[in-house]
């Protein structure tokens, strides 16, 4: 397994933006397919964007489509989301994760996980 680890969420206001990084290690991490997930106050995890191991297949949840971008560097063994125009529904607790299978878009998909990191968006 590949171990994850989460940062850079926080406070934002709405309109605002926010980078978030998935720093991997232990095994190859250029291997996996990568995620996103998130999970809002009360709700159930959800799928927000997946990449390809070499970074050129990207594929998003219809709400952050045309706001949030997935990049990876698998020199740096690190993912990034970049969020733009964040709005209060964004705000939820931001996983990222690992998958063997290449289309992996659900929950069990990934069998690597990292601790979460928060972001809220304030109206």
């Amino acid at each position: 397994q590949v171990q994850l680890v989460e940062s850079g969420g926080g406070l934002v206001q709405a309109g605002g933006s926010l980078r978030l990084s998935c720093a991997g290690s232990g095994r190859i991490f250029s291997s996996y397919t990568m995620g996103w997930f998130r999970q809002p106050p009360g709700k159930e995890r959800e799928f927000v964007a997946r990449i390809g191991w070499s970074g050129g297949s990207t594929y998003y949840a219809d709400s952050v489509k045309g706001r949030f971008t997935i990049s990876r560097d698998n020199g740096k063994n690190t993912m990034y989301l970049q969020m733009n125009n964040l709005e209060p529904d964004d705000t939820a607790v931001y996983y990222c994760a690992a998958a063997v299978r290449a289309y992996a878009t659900v929950v069990g998909d990934f069998g690597s996980w990292g601790q979460g990191t928060q972001v809220t968006v304030s109206s």
